[in-house]
């Protein structure tokens, strides 16, 4: 998938109303829903069902042919939405605060560094090899940042601890996770959850799908670092 195609599957995967937002990029690009169903080879009644909130919402996957599907009409009628979006389509380069280490860091000493406690694969940590970490602000990614710049995330390296600020229950979190790996192919080796003791099962769900350690601590982030500092290059 191309950036702007990525950036839209990104948003209403992320949506907490993946129904409305269909509806939205569908109208933007002036297709009925019998033009996509006929493109996505299902019935009319179903996208109107996603679209109404009737039916359960739809996977990475099925979102994927939506918005190809959206794409590939646009450019049989000469790609004019595509190239009129493409004019707004600005990255956001601010929002990772990024960290190497000089030596790899098993992920059993890494949740004790930060007095985490490890709520989905816990036998998975001492597996796992943590090679820097990214503190990321999750309101920032999510409202600001396009799918396609979640790359920028993994530094030099996904081997690496993904940290959240700003996080309700979780769930908004590892949703962009798995959205960023559909998007990039990467996955952490571990995702922090700062500031929260209880995490909605949803997020254990996907952590647990993707078999990456979901850590939660409170320890502030002054002290993260500091605990880190030996360890940075």
């Amino acid at each position: 998938m191309d950036p702007l195609s990525t950036t839209i599957a990104g948003e209403i995967a992320l949506s907490k109303d993946p129904g409305s937002s269909m509806k939205k990029w569908r109208e933007i690009f002036g297709v009925s829903q019998t033009e996509l169903a006929e493109a996505l080879k299902i019935s009319s009644s179903t996208i109107s069902d996603y679209e109404g909130g009737r039916r359960k919402s739809p996977g990475i996957g099925v979102v994927a042919r939506l918005v190809e599907s959206l794409m590939e009409i646009d450019k049989n009628r000469g790609s004019k939405v595509k190239k009129q979006l493409e004019k707004n389509f600005a990255p956001k380069n601010d929002i990772f605060d990024i960290s190497e280490f000089s030596k790899a860091v098993d992920g059993k000493k890494f949740a004790e560094l930060i007095g985490a406690e490890c709520v989905a694969n816990p036998g998975k940590l001492k597996e796992v090899q943590v090679y820097g970490y990214t503190i990321i602000d999750s309101l920032k990614v999510i409202l600001e940042v396009p799918v396609h710049e979640y790359m920028k995330m993994y530094g030099k390296t996904p081997e690496r601890a993904l940290i959240f600020l700003q996080v309700g229950s979780g769930r908004s979190p590892m949703i962009a996770v798995k959205v960023g790996r559909f998007s990039t192919d990467m996955r952490p080796t571990v995702v922090v959850l700062h500031g929260i003791d209880k995490v909605d099962p949803i997020a254990q769900k996907i952590a647990e799908a993707e078999k990456i350690p979901l850590l939660i601590t409170t320890m502030t982030i002054e002290d993260m670092k500091k605990a880190f500092k030996e360890f940075e290059i």
